[in-house]
């Protein structure tokens, strides 16, 4: 049994059991992928998975249970090398954030800014995707960390901690017909098209279930992923803006009103999750620090150490 063996039966269910495209994500041969699977079944005495003809079908009973166990003999191989990178260079090392656009473009830069002067050493990659993209980055081992409104809290094999909370706000070109009145409801924005985020991003959700809730239609011309391309458009005129608060700033983006929502929306959580499991490096836990300074490092260690279910 070898790590190659252990990487090609985890990298089978993630690729849902196509031996084409696991061969192609480890950089093998297809032949390669099915001779590893046979001999490591040979050499357990058990079939991990269920087959027809030569085609993989899903795992058998053995299966899922060896399937926890591989995924944790991994991990620890990970945790093996960065416990070893820790103490051989405490200061030196990569450390990869997965978060949305809003997370990156308006709340991290200052948390980004005081670390790099702590840790000038530390090379940081920003990765930008949608919440079930972080999740997966974070569970394959191609991130340190995430950071999240939606998607996060519900992952049992993450850990996760609540950041801070926020909520949505309304945006429309200056003078528009919204700026006059003497206190919105969720009525008068919905007389007027509307432009926000794309489904599954910072709390569209939330947004959609508020109106739903108070039996509105609403008609969304423009989603996007991006805050500021939801601004350029509503400055155009195409529509009235619902974007999350902190990504509005009077100074940059003159010839847009913020209007206050009161208690129009309903509170987002942003989450920061992370691996069970997973050593991380004394620098990831400063940088945690940083973003929410409530967090400590024993209440984190605690979190990661629960025991993982098998899958």
């Amino acid at each position: 049994m070898n790590l190659q063996q252990l990487r090609i039966i985890r990298e089978a269910v993630r690729q849902d059991y196509n031996l084409t495209d696991v061969a192609s994500a480890l950089y093998t041969s297809q032949p390669g992928v099915s001779k590893h699977i046979k001999d490591i079944e040979d050499e357990l005495g058990v079939e991990i998975f269920v087959r027809r003809g030569k085609r993989l079908l899903g795992l058998t009973d053995p299966g899922r249970e060896l399937v926890g166990v591989v995924e944790r003999i991994l991990l620890d191989t990970q945790n093996l090398r960065r416990i070893a990178a820790q103490f051989s260079s405490k200061e030196t090392g990569n450390l990869v954030i997965a978060t949305t656009h809003t997370q990156a473009r308006y709340v991290l830069p200052s948390v980004i800014t005081q670390f790099r002067k702590d840790y000038p050493k530390v090379h940081l990659v920003l990765h930008q995707g949608s919440p079930g993209e972080i999740a997966d980055m974070l569970r394959e081992g191609r991130a340190d960390i995430g950071i999240a409104t939606e998607g996060l809290a519900s992952q049992p094999d993450l850990a996760t901690f609540a950041c801070y909370d926020w909520q949505h706000a309304i945006i429309v070109p200056d003078g528009h017909p919204l700026t006059r009145e003497p206190r919105l409801t969720l009525e008068s924005i919905a007389r007027y098209p509307l432009v926000t985020y794309h489904l599954g991003f910072t709390g569209r959700a939330n947004i959609d279930r508020r109106f739903a809730e108070a039996g509105l239609q609403t008609d969304i011309v423009l989603s996007a992923i991006d805050a500021d391309v939801i601004k350029a458009y509503v400055e155009t005129g195409l529509g009235v803006g619902i974007i999350a608060e902190m990504a509005f700033d009077p100074e940059r983006n003159s010839g847009l009103t913020l209007l206050p929502t009161h208690d129009l929306f309903v509170t987002n959580t942003t989450h920061l999750a992370l691996r069970r499991g997973r050593y991380l490096r004394s620098f990831a836990y400063r940088f945690i620090e940083y973003f929410v300074p409530e967090l400590d490092e024993e209440s984190i260690e605690r979190s990661l150490k629960v025991e993982l279910e098998p899958v």
